[in-house]
């Protein structure tokens, strides 16, 4: 069975030769490349072809949630300092397969290589708890949806208030007016039998 192959993109040297020292200890990894930032770890996917992109977030220019959407065909795993909901959540929106913090230990590391490359995926033990809240918020946002026969709108409305967004921010991210949005809000209320904002946000978390 052929090794699996890794390209490793870090932009702290430190880092990136900590990394290739691990995987080319493992039976049955290779190190594919090495990439200093998100640019290069788009077009070294390309080239190389890897099974896996160890991704680290915070590079200069092109960073790693970017590139991450970018990269089509080998899986992303992240690997970063920071686990952060805002962090997590927008790797994996990028489209990121598994998610470990830079406190994972040499053989977690491998075991998530090897996970994500027969398609599975990994999260470290800080990051599952926010995979979970997530799921649970969407589930009870599709149970609320629909019991009380929310439009699509107003589902969307009650997610970002739970999120704590403001009218004019809910206005910005679904591109409708602040008037639109109370109305939503207002009939949100009705619907829900709840009296204001905290009270529906409530409901979601």
């Amino acid at each position: 069975m052929p090794d699996i192959r890794v390209l490793v993109a870090d932009d702290q040297a430190a880092v990136r030769d900590g990394l290739v020292t691990i995987i080319e200890h493992a039976p049955g990894i290779a190190v594919a490349g090495v990439a200093e930032d998100g640019v290069q770890a788009v077009r070294l996917a390309e080239e190389l072809d890897p099974d896996v992109v160890l991704m680290d977030l915070r590079m200069p220019g092109m960073d790693g949630v970017a590139a991450t959407a970018a990269i089509s065909g080998p899986a992303v795993l992240v690997l970063t300092t920071y686990s952060d909901d805002a962090s997590i959540v927008a790797a994996l929106q990028a489209g990121a397969a598994g998610y470990l913090t830079k406190s994972a230990g040499r053989e977690q590391i491998v075991a998530a290589i090897t996970a994500t490359a027969a398609g599975h995926s990994t999260f470290g033990p800080e990051v599952a708890r926010t995979v979970v809240k997530g799921l649970s918020a969407r589930t009870r946002l599709e149970e609320l949806t629909q019991r009380y026969q929310l439009t699509d709108q107003e589902a969307k409305v009650l997610a970002l208030m739970a999120r704590g967004k403001s009218n004019r921010a809910i206005a910005d991210s679904l591109y409708i007016s602040v008037a639109t949005v109370k109305t939503h809000a207002n009939n949100l209320f009705g619907k829900l039998h709840v009296a204001n904002r905290a009270e529906a946000a409530a409901l979601l978390t």
